[in-house]
């Protein structure tokens, strides 16, 4: 079993779920409803939500956080699957080793000083201000 399996199995009943995103039931539903996740069913027709379905009930809570409207979130996921799928399609380029130093190093420069960078660590000595 791979991770996108993993990721996939219906683990979390409806009361894990609201703890997980602090979202309620009513507002769990009422995404279900809009179609915008579609968690599995037991034999006694409850909810089981998986890793995937926790990720994009919180994606929808930071949205509609952000000022989102519910179109506004359709719009997002309907985009992100359109992303999903193009770079599926599209063949995959080789980067030169000249590109990737220069993308690293233009990152680590616009990160200076910012925890969040992703090459924080031992890569930064490599690259001082000139």
């Amino acid at each position: 079993m791979d991770l996108n399996d993993r990721r996939q199995l219906p683990l979390f009943s409806i009361g894990t779920v609201q703890k997980l995103t602090g979202l309620s039931a009513r507002q769990i539903r009422y995404y279900e409803e809009h179609e915008l996740i579609q968690p599995a069913r037991t034999a006694g027709k409850q909810r089981q939500f998986s890793f995937e379905d926790v990720e994009r009930l919180m994606l929808i809570r930071q949205w509609l956080d952000e000022g989102h409207n519910m179109a506004g979130v359709k719009r997002n996921f309907a985009e992100q699957e359109r992303r999903q799928k193009a770079a599926k399609t599209m063949p995959k380029q080789e980067i030169s080793d000249a590109e990737v130093y220069k993308w690293l190093e233009r990152e680590l420069m616009e990160k200076r000083g910012h925890s969040e960078s992703l090459f924080q660590g031992d890569l930064s000595r490599f690259y001082r201000n000139r």
